[in-house]
Formats: structure tokens, sequence, C-alpha cells
């Protein structure tokens, strides 16, 4: 593992167009679980699988019951980024790292410093009418209690992208742009199993493709390093 850490530092070292692409396990090291491994979201029973909760259906239908998963389970208070979210920054600092392409909700890597983060799933931090769009603090949304609505009557809801719903088209094509023309892509704390986010890989061109996660991905074999390691202890050593 140390010749890999070794290779993939050089690599940063000699470039300065290098995108980053994460997942989950980029923060669960900052103490929010993912949501596939066997402790994750997916395997805790509730009346509905989260799968459905999480839904644009089911939320149109009972947003009583989602927002009773989204305040005990998706908002988490008190975390902090950890050395992957801190280091990432400090490359775009150095102004070697172009772009952060993330699938996660948490706004961790803003509270970190990185300015260009595409958020392919949305931000649990925002938030908005359903009904007419009025923007929204989600503090009201993340730590009220009952329904919360607008001064419209439509009922406020998270910018997130559900189930069901399609992936910004603006956030696509950029996250697009940065990757094909990215010398090193660095992949980290995903399984690459999601998609449309998944088939974002297909897009880079380059010889310099590192993937990080501790278990192995459908495109390991098509990486030019691997590390099978928690991403926070790798970022802590580049």
């Amino acid at each position: 593992m140390q010749e890999a850490i070794r290779t993939l530092k050089n690599w940063l070292a000699e470039s300065d167009n290098i995108v980053f692409f994460g997942g989950a396990g980029v923060s669960t090291e900052s103490g929010i679980p993912d949501f596939r491994s066997v402790d994750g979201l997916y395997n805790q029973k509730w009346k509905y699988p989260p799968e459905t909760i999480l839904s644009a259906s089911f939320f149109a239908r009972n947003p009583e019951e989602y927002y009773r998963f989204h305040r005990e389970k998706l908002v988490i208070d008190g975390v902090k980024p950890n050395r992957a979210h801190l280091r990432l920054a400090e490359l775009e600092a150095e102004g070697k790292l172009r772009a952060v392409i993330t699938q996660n909700i948490d706004g961790l890597h803003q509270a970190a410093g990185s300015k260009n983060v595409l958020e392919l799933h949305g931000s649990i931090l925002r938030a908005h009418c359903a009904r007419c769009r009025k923007p929204y603090s989600a503090e009201r949304m993340n730590h009220g209690t009952g329904l919360p609505r607008c001064d419209c009557g439509g009922v406020i809801r998270p910018d997130i992208v559900l189930y069901e719903e399609p992936l910004d088209e603006d956030v696509m094509g950029r996250a697009i742009h940065y990757i094909r023309q990215a010398e090193v892509l660095i992949i980290g704390g995903t399984s690459l199993n999601v998609y449309p986010a998944a088939g974002l890989v297909r897009y880079y061109r380059g010889q310099r493709l590192a993937l990080v996660n501790l278990s192995e991905t459908p495109y390991d074999s098509f990486a030019d390093l691997v590390i099978h390691e928690k991403i926070g202890e790798v970022f802590s050593q580049i």
C-alpha cells in the first residue's frame, strides 16, 4: 500500500489538473453513516424501506413520514470535515485541484474550504418550497417539528435529488467537462454502483486514474492505481 500511496503523491506533485470524484465513504470518517454498508442506512429497519422514503413519490404522498426519517437519519449535527476533505481543500488552494465532484449532501467539502464543489445529489443544507420554489434556510427543515410549510402553504423540501428525480443537467455537464479534461482523476469513497453518477468515470480520457475505496469496485480493473484503504488515512499521507 505504501508504494501505491507514494505513486499517488507523485502524481499530485506533478499535476495542476486534478479532479476528485467521491461518495459516502469520504464522510464516514466524520461520523456520517453510509447507505450501503452492513451498518448503513439501507440495512436498518423502518416501516418503509429507506429507498422508498427517499423517493419523490413518497415525499409527495407522505411528507410527515419522510420528515421523521429525514430528521432522525439524514441530519447529523456536530460533524466536521476529516483529513480527506481538508487535504482536497488544500490542493485546490495550491492551484492543483480543479473540482470536487461529490455524491454527498452533507456540505463537508465546503466546510473544509473547497470552493468549486459540484453536488450531484444536492445539499441537505438548502431548502425550498415544493410548490412555489421559494428558498428557505435549512434550519427549519432539519431541526423544526412537524411539517415545515412555506408562506404559500406548500411543503418545504430539501435541495436534494430524491429517487425518481433526474440529476441537475448543468451540474452533470460541468462534472463531465472536468473529468474529460483531467490529467489525474481520483475516485474515492464510492462503490461506483449508483447510476448515473457512476457512469461519469467513463468520460475520463487520461492515464492516471486512482481508485481509493475500502472495498472493490466494478472499475478496479480499469484504474491505473487501486488503493483499498480508508480514504482519510490515504489523504493524511499525500
